[in-house]
């Protein structure tokens, strides 16, 4: 994702996606980032190492009660989060499911003396009900590390629905401006120095957002198109696809290396594919391709196409 982007990400963006100030006021200080996956390293450091207690307890106040509705007060842009990662758990729950949750967590803020805080994106309420059970039996300071645990899960999550929301922003913005002549130049001329590689230039991560957490050991395939004219929608044209690499992603959510470290990209139409009907047997995706196109002017460029999946629903967008 270009820098751009991330110079549109303000402190208060960092506190939607969690409720501490002093770690949006530290988010904001690193900022920007060059990618999402380097904005949830700093994340995770600041928020294991850097703020303190009060500043968890702060984050976890900010949330409605699971099973309740944020108060008026509450910051919109997050209560509005905060009601659609919980929308799947209470969408068909009886009242007096909900009154038994609410005995609980009652329950769990007398011991604790905070809310309990999970994940909730796409979990059932039985799941939180049953998590809340189970997590009431612990000593407080390891229960207290668990929520903040999870509080970065919820974090994460939203990081990456809003560097989506950016992405989707800056592109809108750009598609009503002239093209970038100096760009357009530059490349036809080939002056530039071409810049130094660390990673091969095509790379992509797996986020699965219903469990806000990543997505481990989805198949991913690499493909490049070979033919005399790129492919269009319907047909493919002269031509096939041929194969450039496979992987799986690891514990991050990342996959291994999908293409040699080559210092300039071979300009054309690439396809990226995910195993999804493997790694979620009931969903409603058997796989996810995405193709993108690489330009003459692109070639020194790095391309993150990530994955944003749950079980019925996919975003991607353009990363570096």
């Amino acid at each position: 994702m270009a820098t751009t982007t991330m110079e549109m990400i303000r402190e208060e963006d960092w506190k939607v996606c969690c409720g501490s100030s002093d770690f949006a006021k530290l988010m904001a200080k690193a900022s920007p980032f060059n990618s999402l996956e380097a904005a949830i390293e700093s994340a995770r450091d600041i928020w294991f190492n850097q703020v303190n207690v009060a500043a968890w307890l702060e984050a976890f106040a900010a949330h409605p009660q699971i099973g309740k509705s944020p108060s008026p007060s509450s910051n919109s842009d997050f209560a509005r989060r905060s009601v659609t990662e919980q929308s799947t758990a209470f969408a068909t729950t009886s009242a007096s499911a909900l009154e038994e949750l609410a005995e609980w967590n009652v329950l769990y803020r007398q011991k604790f003396g905070f809310i309990f805080i999970i994940c909730a994106s796409g979990r059932t309420h039985a799941e939180m009900l049953a998590e809340l059970k189970g997590r009431y039996a612990n000593r407080p300071i390891v229960e207290l590390e668990i929520a903040a645990k999870e509080q970065m899960k919820i974090t994460e999550l939203r990081m990456a629905k809003l560097f989506s929301e950016k992405a989707k922003g800056v592109s809108q913005a750009e598609s009503t401006k002239p093209q970038d002549r100096l760009r357009i130049i530059g490349g036809h001329l080939n002056v530039a120095e071409a810049p130094k590689r660390s990673r091969p230039p095509i790379t992509t991560h797996v986020l699965d957002v219903s469990r806000g957490a990543p997505a481990v050991g989805v198949e991913v395939h690499l493909e490049v198109w070979n033919g005399t004219t790129s492919p269009s929608f319907g047909h493919g044209g002269p031509g096939d696809w041929s194969m450039v690499g496979t992987s799986a992603t690891d514990k991050d959510g990342r996959s291994g290396q999908l293409m040699d470290l080559v210092e300039a990209l071979k300009p054309g139409t690439y396809r990226i594919s995910f195993n999804t009907g493997k790694y979620c047997p009931g969903g409603f995706f058997p796989y996810v391709s995405i193709a993108f196109e690489v330009s003459e002017s692109q070639k020194w460029e790095h391309f993150h196409v990530p994955l944003l999946l749950s079980p019925f629903s996919f975003t991607t967008y353009r990363g570096s």
